[in-house]
């Protein structure tokens, strides 16, 4: 039975004033540059990665001048975790990353003789922001018979705190396991990814509160409105959507599911419910087929689709050059936070490489009454 927290743990969107985080994010987000000074920037940003023995690794989420920038010069596109494994094993002494801010302190802790920059220290996430690390702390003292399992889109304070880290890749063979040796689950921060594995699993599982601003937005009744229209399209649906989504999708997996899932399907046609930055890598390993947004609002929003990360967008070409060139946006975790946060990431990649069949697939046909395909 579920046991999610009351809403006092869960992301305010907006204070008394109206004013929110989102709105200063977005108002962040830079200019689209020129064609000729777009140019003139990334041969800037190629130039000083060389002089200074540095990488860049993105997201999937960020603008696609950046992946194609990263890709272009040596570097990484991916999800959270294989950037930050990808910077752990690379030479570089200088790890660029474009994304939000755990990633940075992700790459940190693997990596921590190496200076880490992002292009804004400001990107972060909705789930680290609705999950404050001395809050956790006291949820967890309040549960201590519970082994602590918390998602990789957490501050590098709160997975100090952990027993486990999981990516949506991996979690449910992580929490299968656990329950097989009898451990009941404190899970954080995403409530529907949580409540989509406890549903797979039957995991004794108690809830942090929390979600993700992009993800929590897709909605249900529009969905299979869309599906009406795209009967033979196959609906791609990350596991942090809301449980009415997740319920229409044909696969459930993470970033890197999703976009394996449109390179190695023979389907022609996708609606896709994730992030819009990913679309631009989709386009590129798929360009053949169909991408179309899953619907994020009813008729009577501004956008009918508009899944997109308003901290992602933050990171742009100038921020690259800016941080290369100024040494600005340093992420530091200190030394007894990251010694133990990286424990629980130690502990899930031990997991990983032992058991890489548990992972290797996205789950597919979670439908009501049918289950795993």
């Amino acid at each position: 039975m579920s046991t999610a927290q009351t809403v006092e743990y869960d992301y305010d969107r907006q204070d008394a004033t109206g004013a929110t985080c989102t709105a200063h994010a977005w108002a962040k987000v830079p200019a689209p540059l020129a064609a000729d000074e777009k140019a003139r920037v990334k041969e800037r940003i190629k130039a000083e990665l060389k002089r200074q023995n540095a990488v860049l690794v993105a997201h999937y989420y960020v603008d696609g001048d950046l992946q194609d920038l990263a890709w272009e010069t040596g570097g990484f596109v991916s999800d959270s975790l294989e950037m930050a494994r990808f910077g752990r094993d690379h030479a570089a002494q200088t790890l660029i990353v474009a994304g939000v801010k755990f990633m940075g302190e992700s790459a940190k802790i693997l990596s921590p003789e190496k200076r880490v920059l992002m292009p804004d220290l400001d990107a972060t996430c909705s789930l680290d922001l609705g999950c404050a690390a001395d809050d956790f702390a006291k949820f967890c003292d309040a549960h201590p018979d519970r082994k602590v399992v918390v998602y990789a889109n957490t501050s590098a304070a709160v997975k100090a705190r952990a027993d486990w880290m999981v990516t949506s890749s991996c979690a449910l063979a992580i929490v299968n396991h656990l329950k097989a040796q009898g451990e009941k689950i404190l899970w954080a921060p995403d409530r529907h990814l949580g409540r989509y594995i406890e549903k797979q699993t039957g995991a004794d599982m108690l809830m942090w509160n929390g979600a993700c601003i992009v993800h929590d937005e897709f909605k249900g009744l529009e969905l299979d409105l869309l599906k009406k229209d795209h009967p033979e399209a196959l609906v791609l649906v990350h596991p942090e959507s809301p449980e009415s989504v997740v319920n229409q999708a044909d696969v459930v997996g993470s970033t890197s599911q999703l976009l394996k899932a449109v390179i190695e399907s023979p389907a022609r046609e996708f609606i896709v419910a994730t992030d819009n930055g990913i679309l631009h890598r989709m386009r590129q390993l798929a360009p053949g087929k169909t991408l179309i947004e899953a619907p994020t609002a009813g008729n009577s929003a501004t956008c009918k689709s508009c899944a997109h990360c308003p901290w992602m967008a933050m990171n742009g070409l100038q921020g690259v050059l800016d941080c290369l060139e100024k040494g600005t946006g340093e992420i530091t975790v200190d030394e007894p936070t990251r010694a133990k946060a990286k424990g629980c990431i130690d502990r899930m990649l031990d997991f990983v490489a032992a058991n890489p069949s548990a992972i290797t697939k996205p789950a597919q046909g979670f439908v009501p009454n049918i289950g795993a395909a």
